[in-house]
């Protein structure tokens, strides 16, 4: 008892001097220790802004084409109103997300190009470009291909090795149409592997899933990829089995990417496939 009363006074006579190198200094409080830097995006005022999204997108619109513009890039001047979204990383997602604005406004596309970008890895960025004759379509198709990303990202993987993306639509529109030459209203799909060796087992997977019609394949030197390091397979059929062969496509994928670094094969957002 005595020799525990005498460790305690020293323990408080060690403590009032300030403590020693034996005794642990106490853990700092929540609001002792120092914030994290972080910095919010800047606001933007400009009217031609519309809005950001996943994978470092913009939205904007330009409601009086400058007719010097509208020459160049060869648009038709009734078109007086352009929407216009660009991404560094996504070319499938704003696509298939385009195809949902179509549907939804008095809009058309005018220019889909897929840069070669994914800030440093295998696959594309993207640029796409809709006419209106009036403002408010040409912005409400941004808004809608904004506010459609958070979805269509839902069947895109990526690790440090590389990413697998799986698209679906029941019905196509003109977006896909003029992107990949999907047929017109019906069910449409793709895989995409990167590297890509694994987006070729992808493609022979999805063929000997389901019973699909195959409209194209793009590899990185046959220029549908922007020598892009993926293959892309592109195909439609009954609404069921495009569905089928994508998901057969995308259990393969994330074991084989899964093989090529620790990272985990997970979702950007929700799959909704």
């Amino acid at each position: 008892m005595q020799d525990a009363l005498v460790e305690k006074l020293m323990d408080e006579v060690i403590r009032k001097m300030g403590g020693s190198e034996s005794s642990p200094a106490p853990a700092a409080s929540p609001a002792e220790k120092p914030a994290a830097r972080t910095t919010a995006p800047k606001a933007c005022n400009l009217t031609e802004f519309v809005g950001t999204a996943i994978g470092h997108t913009v939205g904007l619109v330009i409601a009086n084409v400058d007719p010097l513009l509208h020459e160049q890039m060869k648009i038709d001047k009734k078109y007086r109103s352009i929407g216009i979204v660009g991404a560094r990383t996504g070319a499938g997602p704003h696509i298939f997300a385009a195809d949902e604005a179509v549907k939804a406004t008095n809009s058309e596309v005018l220019l889909i190009e897929l840069p070669r970008d994914t800030e440093g890895g295998g696959g594309h960025g993207s640029l796409i470009i809709f006419g209106a004759e009036d403002v408010s379509d040409a912005r409400r198709a941004v808004e809608v291909t904004l506010s459609e990303l958070d979805r269509t990202f839902g069947d895109v993987y990526g690790t440090p090795a590389g990413h697998l993306e799986f698209q679906y639509t029941a019905r196509a529109s003109y977006a896909l149409n003029k992107a990949f030459g999907a047929p017109l209203g019906q069910a449409f799909g793709i895989t995409v592997g990167s590297p890509a060796a694994i987006g070729v087992l992808l493609a022979d997977t999805a063929a000997k899933a389901a019973t699909v019609v195959p409209t194209g394949f793009a590899s990185p030197g046959n220029g549908g990829t922007s020598y892009s390091n993926e293959a892309i397979f592109l195909f439609s059929g009954d609404s069921g089995a495009v569905r089928q062969a994508i998901r057969a496509a995308r259990d393969v994928g994330k074991q084989v990417l899964g093989t090529l670094d620790p990272a985990a094969v997970v979702s950007s957002t929700k799959p909704y496939i």
